[in-house]
């Protein structure tokens, strides 16, 4: 079988640390809307964390302009290699955007926005309750579907591991390399 090329190993970092961090970051919005009395503690890291990810996700965009993925394998369906790029985008937006209105979100809102300590990000909206609430919805709306994008992404990367087999899933989680490779050019001996 012909097994597509694998990320570049920035590639791969930026995907698996990035990949951690969305999911606390949804985690912590989801406690932050569940919770009143951790509600200020989970702020003081849902912020940071957010400009970390906005960070991390130019560092992304600019990886994969310099580093293009390899491509998909021939065999895959237009369909499937459509939904593939396109959730990629969806993710890369997201990643983008969220972030980017929940900033736009607390300067509307007159809050400061501390990352380490006393250090502050400087408001990008004036102040403004009718602009802050609808960011505010903005903000859910964006992060249910992140989370969605996020699933439908694992999914279809568990379908690449377990169903397809057909290396997509290697060609980022690292596995598949030389020693796999190796090993599936030895085979057993049989036994008489």
């Amino acid at each position: 079988m012909n097994r597509p090329a694998r990320f570049p190993f920035a590639s791969r970092l930026l995907h698996w640390v990035m990949a951690a961090l969305i999911l606390a970051m949804l985690f912590i919005g989801i406690a932050m809307a569940a919770s009143l009395t951790d509600y200020h503690r989970l702020v003081t890291i849902h912020e940071p964390l957010g400009l970390l990810i906005l960070v991390l996700a130019a560092v992304r965009v600019i990886n994969r302009l310099l580093a293009p993925p390899p491509p998909l394998p021939a065999a895959m369906p237009r369909p499937m290699r459509l939904a593939a790029h396109g959730s990629h985008l969806l993710l890369y937006l997201l990643m983008v955007a969220l972030p980017l209105v929940g900033w736009a979100m607390l300067s509307a809102a007159g809050y400061p926005i501390l990352l380490l300590g006393t250090v502050e990000l400087p408001p990008i909206l004036a102040p403004d309750a009718g602009l802050y609430a609808l960011l505010r919805s903005a903000h859910t709306v964006l992060a249910l579907l992140l989370f969605a994008t996020f699933l439908g992404h694992l999914a279809a990367a568990l379908a690449h591991a377990l169903l397809f087999r057909d290396g997509v899933f290697s060609s980022m989680a690292g596995f598949g390399g030389r020693r796999a490779a190796a090993a599936r050019r030895i085979r057993p001996r049989a036994s008489a």
